[in-house]
């Protein structure tokens, strides 16, 4: 099996996928308590948090230690230029305390935590270190610190995505979810209201079960989902790990589209005019981030469409780890004219047909595909 060449880089990631979201659930519960000295915003105006940083450092370390520094090449979201600035070292001095606390657990995971606590200069240079621009050639991890900082900074659903990609294709996925919540059906609402309701019930119902990270190797034929561990439990592969399969569904009228809930940089109605040619009846299910491809490979949604506003251009960390595991997981995803996306062109998605689609299976993939075709030319996208 292709696949299995892959063990080790996969077990690694894993194991540090679950050891961000820790760190992630720490910091938004910390967020809904403090100032906003913790949110910064990014040239692009999305906002990014001490979590970004952090999660960024830790998976670079881990993999540098693991793997070799020389020997690994990052592609990531986050550079340091904010951090660096003098009217930030309160927020460097965040970070660091962040990073070294969730190293400090690192064996609770299966992994080597430092001899001492790393400095700021260590931390901003493994956050530095993800400067990679990927390509054709090679082995290029590619990480998304907080994929849905605005999801993740309202308190509901973001992901942690960690792919790596090898000659330009993905072999290895892993997108942490810290809130996907283990009834489908929670999703649609927003986590904070059930984080309300659980403080009000008595804790031992634990009503709102929450967080797993789902991964798969490329060839393997399988995607596989392991709950988050909590307290002092301690990640014992595979923890608990089930198979998970995209869903039977093929019926559109039958059929959940999940979308972006962002209007930034997607057209809703667009969507909106596609989703009622092709004949889906349910209401769009809006989540924040990678979730979505999640969502499609549970089995809890059938399709996942994006149609970018004209100018924006898809970045391979937003989707590499959620395609893989939708695929592995037996769905299909491509881009509009139904080609396989191409990650060994950079940074970006390049020449990218008019949008993305993923699907649970070919049959409603070919409709919306050809129902894109049909309305295209009067849509003024």
């Amino acid at each position: 099996m292709e696949g299995q060449i892959y063990s080790k880089e996969l077990d690694v990631a894993v194991r540090v996928v679950h050891m961000a979201c820790s760190l992630c659930q720490r910091v938004q519960e910390g967020l809904a308590s403090t100032s906003s000295d913790q949110i910064k915003s990014k040239g692009d105006d999305s906002p990014v948090t001490v979590a970004d940083w952090s999660v960024q450092a830790t998976v670079s370390w881990i993999l540098s230690e693991f793997f070799g520094s020389q020997n690994v090449s990052i592609v990531a979201e986050e550079d340091i230029q904010t951090l660096s600035r003098a009217d930030s070292a309160g927020l460097l001095a965040a970070v660091v305390n962040t990073v070294n606390e969730c190293l400090a657990e690192a064996t609770k995971y299966g992994l080597r935590s430092p001899l001492k606590s790393l400095g700021a200069p260590q931390i901003l240079e493994a956050i530095n270190r993800c400067n990679s621009t990927g390509g054709p050639t090679g082995r290029h991890w590619v990480l998304d610190p907080v994929d849905g900082t605005l999801g993740f900074v309202r308190g509901d659903q973001y992901a942690v995505a960690l792919a790596l990609i090898e000659d330009g294709k993905v072999v290895v996925g892993v997108l942490g979810c810290p809130n996907y919540p283990k009834k489908k059906e929670w999703l649609n609402y927003h986590y904070r209201y059930h984080q309300t309701l659980s403080n009000l019930t008595q804790p031992t119902l634990n009503i709102w079960e929450r967080g797993c990270v789902m991964y798969a190797m490329k060839g393997s034929g399988e995607a596989w989902m392991q709950p988050l561990i909590h307290g002092e439990n301690k990640l014992e592969w595979p923890n608990s790990a089930t198979l998970v399969r995209v869903s039977s569904i093929d019926d559109p009228a039958e059929a959940t589209c999940c979308e972006p809930v962002e209007k930034a940089n997607s057209n809703h109605s667009y969507t909106e005019g596609l989703a009622h040619s092709v004949g889906l009846r349910k209401q769009p299910l809006r989540v924040y981030s990678m979730v979505k491809y999640a969502a499609i490979a549970r089995g809890d949604a059938e399709i996942f469409m994006k149609f970018a506003s004209s100018g924006y251009r898809e970045k391979i960390w937003d989707h590499a780890a959620g395609v893989l595991i939708v695929e592995e997981a037996g769905g299909v995803v491509t881009d509009a004219g139904g080609r396989p996306l191409d990650f060994s062109r950079g940074v970006y998605l390049e020449g990218l047909d008019r949008g993305i689609i993923a699907c649970s299976g070919a049959t409603l993939h070919e409709k919306i595909i050809n129902a894109v075709y049909a309305s295209w030319d009067s849509s003024n996208l």
